[in-house]
This record gives C-alpha cells, structure tokens and sequence, in this order.
C-alpha cells in the first residue's frame, strides 16, 4: 500500500500523527514536571534551608546569652532571660516544621531527632548552672562549660547536618525543577515533526504540483510555536533558577555560617569571663574565627552595602573586645564582665547580628522571587502544549485528507 501514492499519504498521515501526539504528551508532561519540581523547590526545600539555618542560629545564639547571663553574676538580668528563652523557642518551632518536610529514614530526621534529645538535657545544665551561680557557687561555671559543650560539640553539629541535608535537597529540587529528562525527548521530537512536515509538504508540491498545502501550513505554524513558547518559557525557568541558586540559597548558606561564627565569637567573650582563667583556648578559637570571616565574599556581591555595614560593626565588636581582654588580663575581671555585658558592647554586637540577619532576609527574598519567576508560564504550558499538538494534528488530517479525496 505504502507503494501507491494514497498509501504514502496514509503513512505521512500515521507519522504526522504520532509525532504530533507524543510532542504534546511530552511537552505537557515536561512542563507538569517543571511546575511540580519548582513548587516543591519553592515549598519544601527552600523553607528547609531557612528552617535548618534557624535551628543553627538560635543554637549558637542561645549559647552566647547563657554564657552572658552567667557572668552577671546573681539573677540574670531579664531581657537576656527572655532572649535565651525565645531562641529555645525558635529551635523547638523550626524543628517541628523541618520535620515535616524530611522522609523519617533520612539523615536529616536523625539530625532532628538528635537535637531534640540534646536540647532538653542542655536546658537542664543551663537551668542548674544558673541556680549554683545565684548562690555564688563556683561549681556553676562547669555546669555551663558543659553545657556549652553539649550545645557545640553536639547539637550545633547536629544542625549543620541538618543545613547540609537541606541543602542537598535544595539542589535535588534544582535539578527536578529543571526536567532535563523531559526536555532531552522533547527537543528532538518538535524537530522529528517539523521536519516530517516540511518533507510532506515538499513532496506534496512536486506530486500535485501545488505550491501550497494550507492546512499543513498552519500545522507547520503551530509547530513552530510550540517550539518558540517552550523555548521562551524553560530559558527563562532555567536562568531564574540559576539565579535562585547563585543569589539565593548559595548566599543564604554562607550567610547563616558568617552569623554563626560570630554567635560563637560573643560566646566565646562569655564564657572565657565565667571561667575566670584569663586568656585560654576560647580566645584563640575566638581570634581564629574573627580572622576567617570573608564579608567581601564575590557570592555575597548582591548584598555588597550590607555585608560592607556589616564588616565595619565587626571591626567596632572587635575593638570592644580588645578592651575587654585587656580589662580581663591586667587583673580587672569585673570591669571586663561590666564592659562585656555592658550596653555599649551589647549594642555593638547586636548591630553585626541584625546586619548578617537583614542579609539574609534578603538572599531568601530574592530567592522566593527568582523561583515564582521561573514557574511563570509552566502551569499554561501543560494545557497549552497538548492543545497546540491537537491543533497540529488536525490542521495535518485535513491537508492530507483533502490529498486523499482526491484518489476516490
């Protein structure tokens, strides 16, 4: 049959049609795939990130109050009460939420799990450390040693795991926001139907001696704009989600372990006072870690004012606590924990942290808005991309079968 010229058109007629059906199944199942993977990305792994990195934060935030309440001396001053209660509370609350967003076999689980176990024993120190320290006992300041140690050496490692993990899931769902699979099929089937129009179309003018096939025409029209419109819509998917990744979440994990550090910084100050030993091992890790902070990071060039504001109140927080030592070393350890404890380091330290914190405010921004930029036009794709193939299909049916009438 297919020697004959009504079975050659038959056939073209069969592939025009499989092909027209498999490039809007798969355009349609591409672009469903891409708005899942970006919903997710945005829902779920982005919020995880944000959750994971509160967790970190009011871990090393809580440690650095309790060390500062301790070394008041007597009953802990309330703002600072209400503080280290309130980063309790941040963890307990994040931890809830992360957990729902984890399988419960995964790393990040365990993390969860790990640190919600730690946390009630490291409340417990802190509480015991505080009740020995309002009766002037020295033993309360190795209650709160370790304390911090269990916070540090345990909990704090626990929630960088977890950060990690989250960040592990952000680039899972990078690459499933992305559907390279669907796209690696769809791409060479728009081409496979463009180019199995235009042959049918060339071979109908050199077998009827037409010019023109006018439904085949608009066929070959619509194909064309299936391919510009999927083109147009995962080009700017793509790009939106390199750069959520480059100026979001990338920054927001660098950001969360730049406040961090200097959490520990305020907590080492702390509890170098509480221990009443002059210079130790807390100094040296403090005067490592203010040495490793890099505020002018390329990644961090997007948020460039802030990480410059932030780098000068750094320096201030450093002169502060050079003084402090000094108080410290030449033998006037209740001036150093006045000084240390005192509104005008207080403030200066609070001003680094509400920086790096408006810093990351704004990376997690600019990631929400990269990824509802990139998911623009993918929700109409997956309706518009079938339809267009059904309008493919029958502008091809029509122009063949007009062919076909022909021979009857």
């Amino acid at each position: 049959m297919r020697h004959t010229s009504p079975g050659r058109l038959q056939l073209l007629l069969v592939i025009l049609l499989v092909l027209t059906t498999l490039t809007g199944l798969v355009a349609g199942l591409a672009a469903r795939s891409a708005t899942v993977g970006t919903a997710d990305l945005r829902d779920r792994a982005q919020p995880l990130m944000v959750e994971a990195e509160t967790v970190y934060s009011a871990l090393a935030d809580a440690d650095s109050t309790a060390a500062q309440a301790f070394i008041t001396g007597g009953l802990e001053p309330p703002a600072l009460t209400r503080h280290y209660d309130e980063k309790l509370t941040a963890v307990a609350t994040a931890l809830t939420s992360a957990a729902r967003r984890v399988p419960a076999d995964s790393a990040a689980a365990g993390a969860i799990r790990e640190i919600n176990t730690g946390l009630g024993d490291y409340m417990a120190l802190v509480a015991t450390a505080r009740a020995l320290n309002r009766q002037g006992k020295p033993v309360g300041a190795a209650y709160l040693s370790t304390a911090s140690q269990l916070n540090r050496n345990a909990l704090q490692p626990q929630a960088q795991l977890l950060l990690s993990a989250a960040r592990r899931e952000a680039e899972v769902g990078y690459n499933n926001a992305r559907s390279a699979g669907w796209l690696v099929l769809l791409v060479p089937l728009v081409v496979l139907l463009m180019a199995a129009l235009v042959w049918t179309q060339v071979h109908l003018s050199r077998s009827t001696r037409r010019t023109f096939n006018v439904p085949l025409l608009v066929a070959s029209a619509l194909t064309l704009l299936v391919a510009v419109t999927c083109s147009v819509i995962f080009v700017h998917q793509w790009v939106r989600l390199a750069d959520a990744d480059r100026d979001g979440s990338g920054p927001v994990e660098a950001l969360a372990e730049m406040r961090i550090t200097v959490l520990r910084e305020r907590s080492n100050e702390a509890l170098t006072l509480a221990a009443r030993a002059g210079h130790g091992d807390l100094e040296d890790e403090f005067t490592r870690m203010a040495g490793g902070l890099a505020f002018d990071a390329r990644r961090l060039d997007d948020v460039r004012g802030l990480m410059a504001t932030a780098e000068s109140q750094h320096a201030a927080y450093l002169a502060l606590h050079q003084r402090i030592r000094e108080l410290d070393d030449g033998g006037d350890y209740e001036g150093a924990v006045r000084m240390a404890v005192g509104d005008e380091t207080t403030k200066a330290f609070k001003e680094v942290t509400t920086t790096l914190g408006a810093a990351v405010a704004d990376r997690a921004a600019a990631f929400d808005a990269d990824v509802r930029s990139a998911g623009r036009g993918l929700g109409v794709l997956t309706v518009l991309g079938p339809l267009l193939a059904i309008g493919i299909g029958m502008s091809a049916a029509i122009g063949l079968r007009a062919r076909l009438e022909e021979y009857r």
